[in-house]
């Protein structure tokens, strides 16, 4: 079966710092930045965050030790059993890409595994009765856009286009472009539709 890349919604389990945390700062956004695993089940993890949650994450037992970089952002050390990757995904041997974010206990994941893996994965979160919503999945293969308009797209973005204010404006990206303004506006207008479709969950999920 063909690899998969899926969106996944899971609500940590008490005990879990991240889900503990986030759950008793409800409106707090957690990040994780990146994660590691250390010897004998244990962890570390580098985050940030919305609102300065250091003083309750250091004071969680499932934590050994915070290291604080500013309000917000920290370097966490976990204990074995503090809060580390569930065990569904141990079973299935997929690892969530970073960064990710938990709020109010739940942790959203994006996973790049095979298909299969994809059906075990969700059989193993509703057998060990762990809350879970699939948010999407799409081929990795899939492409988004032509290579015409990844090259488009990366020169706007690189020129400034998209910044606010502006750097450059439609004239002068044509002519960098080499192309008509009115045939650069047409591509730019089929590019933003296809990001904008592609991305409106994750657009509305981020803003409630």
């Amino acid at each position: 079966m063909a690899a998969q890349q899926i969106r996944l919604e899971v609500r940590l389990p008490e005990g879990h710092w991240a889900g503990d945390v986030t759950r008793s700062h409800p409106s707090a956004v957690l990040r994780i930045e990146e994660h590691m695993p250390l010897q004998k089940g244990r962890g570390t993890a580098r985050a940030s965050c919305s609102e300065p949650i250091n003083a309750t994450v250091g004071h969680h037992p499932g934590v050994e030790e915070v290291r604080s970089f500013g309000k917000q952002s920290f370097v966490v050390d976990i204990i074995a059993g503090g809060g580390g990757f569930l065990k569904p995904l141990l079973k299935v041997g997929v690892i969530p890409q970073t960064p990710f974010e938990v709020r109010d206990g739940w942790v959203d994941w994006t996973i790049s595994c095979a298909g299969t893996k994809v059906r075990d994965l969700l059989n193993e979160f509703k057998a060990a009765e762990i809350p879970h919503r699939l948010v999407s999945t799409r081929g990795v293969t899939e492409r988004l856009l032509t290579p015409r308009q990844r090259f488009v797209f990366d020169t706007a973005t690189q020129s400034g286009f998209y910044d606010v204010p502006r750097r450059i404006n439609l004239t002068q990206l044509a002519a960098q472009l080499n192309v008509a303004k009115s045939t650069l506006s047409a591509q730019l207008q089929r590019i933003e539709s296809t990001v904008v479709h592609a991305f409106a969950d994750e657009v509305r999920k981020r803003s409630p």
